[in-house]
């Protein structure tokens, strides 16, 4: 091969077998796996039984588990051929190889012993003094089920497919009686096949049915077949907006970020050990008895509020154009009237108590037209409003506060998806597919610990922190 640098010969025996030690660079990220502590986390199996055949212990799967999700191989399938080849999994392993069914049985059974881990990990971050701002941006993004559209139900669905079958066996039909008008062995044999599709079709019609039936029973007004959740999954994410370490992660089936801002931000903050900190989130989060909620929790919201002001749209004043003064509790209109308190109601869809103000000058108001439609324009003022007011005066302070959420929390959501491929989750069911979500978390921490303090302080720190 003349000046090329060449292998070694593949029969060339060795005098002394190499020392899978001796593989492992010093400064392997596998080398911090190995020195997680996995004791006591909630797995079953840690105890072995007296009798029958010797288990693998949890650590060394969970161990195996965690090497897989950071170098992005999350299949049981893959893990186990991984076992048989790769030097590392073999130095971590000590040269175990479990089947891909002992391994996918792990993560189906463990799944509260998985999310503890995930939970003890921000702890050690915690420890190690990396949530000094305490400050989190909360987000949350789509990730696919194990599912298919066609798995997956809502009436409309349901409607034109059934209108689809429908058309299908008339036209079947239709060729079904021209067959029968012929009595030839080929066509006898074309009618049989016809009856078939037929009776597929009508079994195609009482499945969609039954489908319907189920649809009536739930609120969300969907089912799938495959995984029974949407077909994917809402996951709920705050991270710290100084090192970008995911702080709390809950996977739920609910579509809507609505209720989610104070429990999200509660969960934060416990897992940050603070006692007070500030949590942004998009529009979407923007819902008033929950940021109500993180106000009494100690947790200052910044949500900008949703546009859905029809008055404004229409080219008239908007509600922000309507000063209130505290003092007398009353709003100062933009004609300069002043629109005075008149009754109180309560919503009866989110049971919000509410003041409702006009002024007497309305009808003979000369900006009426720029004002309302109506007679007198109703100003609604909710009874805890000053709590959205001092969100609202936060906003205003500090500009860049949705800047700062968007360059924080919206990367990590395209890290985990970049990292997961095309198929998102591997198990089915929304309590697997938490802990598997948070094998995914665990490793994008782990990935940013080793970036924030650099291998050997992140190996020392697992080390004194007994992780």
């Amino acid at each position: 091969m003349g000046q090329f640098v060449e292998g070694a010969s593949r029969n060339q025996a060795a005098l002394l077998p190499e020392c899978l030690e001796d593989f492992i660079a010093e400064d392997n990220p596998v080398r911090i796996v190995d020195e997680l502590d996995l004791a006591s986390m909630g797995f079953e199996g840690t105890t072995p039984a007296i009798t029958g055949r010797p288990s693998y212990h949890p650590a060394v799967l969970l161990k195996l588990y965690i090497y897989g999700y950071l170098n992005r191989v999350q299949s049981s399938r893959r893990l186990e051929r991984e076992c048989q080849r790769n030097v590392e999994l073999m130095w971590l392993t000590g040269r175990l190889a479990p089947d891909f069914k002992t391994i996918a049985e792990f993560r189906r059974s463990n799944g509260a012993g998985i999310r503890n881990v995930c939970r003890r990990f921000v702890m050690i971050c915690r420890d190690l003094k990396l949530f000094t701002q305490a400050i989190v941006a909360i987000d949350s993004s789509k990730f696919k089920a194990v599912n298919s559209r066609d798995n997956n139900f809502t009436p409309n669905k349901i409607a034109k497919r059934q209108e689809q079958i429908e058309q299908s066996i008339q036209r079947y039909l239709d060729a079904l009686e021209t067959a029968d008008r012929t009595q030839s062995a080929e066509v006898e044999a074309k009618t049989e096949r016809l009856r078939e599709k037929i009776e597929t079709l009508r079994e195609q019609m009482r499945d969609l049915d039954r489908a319907g039936e189920l649809l009536n029973d739930l609120p969300e007004k969907q089912v799938s077949l495959t995984d029974p959740v949407l077909v994917g999954y809402n996951v709920q994410v705050a991270v710290d907006t100084r090192h970008h370490l995911i702080v709390t992660l809950e996977v739920t089936n609910v579509g809507s970020d609505r209720t989610q801002l104070s429990p999200m931000a509660k969960a934060a903050r416990d897992a940050m050990g603070k006692r007070k900190i500030k949590a942004l989130a998009d529009r979407g989060y923007f819902s008033a008895p929950e940021i109500k909620a993180c106000d009494d929790a100690g947790i200052a919201a910044m949500v900008p509020k949703t546009q859905t002001s029809g008055a404004k749209a229409d080219g008239r004043f908007d509600r922000a154009d309507f000063i209130y003064i505290a003092s007398d509790d009353q709003y100062l209109c933009p004609a300069g009237q002043r629109a005075t308190y008149r009754y109180t109601s309560l919503e009866s869809a989110n049971l919000l108590e509410t003041h409702t103000y006009w002024s007497s000058a309305c009808p003979r108001c000369p900006l009426k037209s720029q004002c309302t439609p109506a007679d007198y324009r109703r100003i609604r003022r909710w009874e805890h409003e000053a709590v959205l007011e001092a969100m609202q005066h936060r906003l205003d302070r500090q500009l860049d506060a949705m800047t700062i959420r968007r360059r924080t929390v919206e990367h990590v959501f395209g890290t985990l998806k970049h990292w997961m491929g095309s198929t998102h989750f591997q198990t089915r069911g929304l309590g697997h597919v938490a802990a598997e979500m948070s094998l995914h978390v665990l490793a994008y921490n782990l990935k940013r610990v080793i970036r924030i303090l650099g291998f050997a302080d992140a190996m020392r720190a697992m080390k004194l922190t007994g992780a």
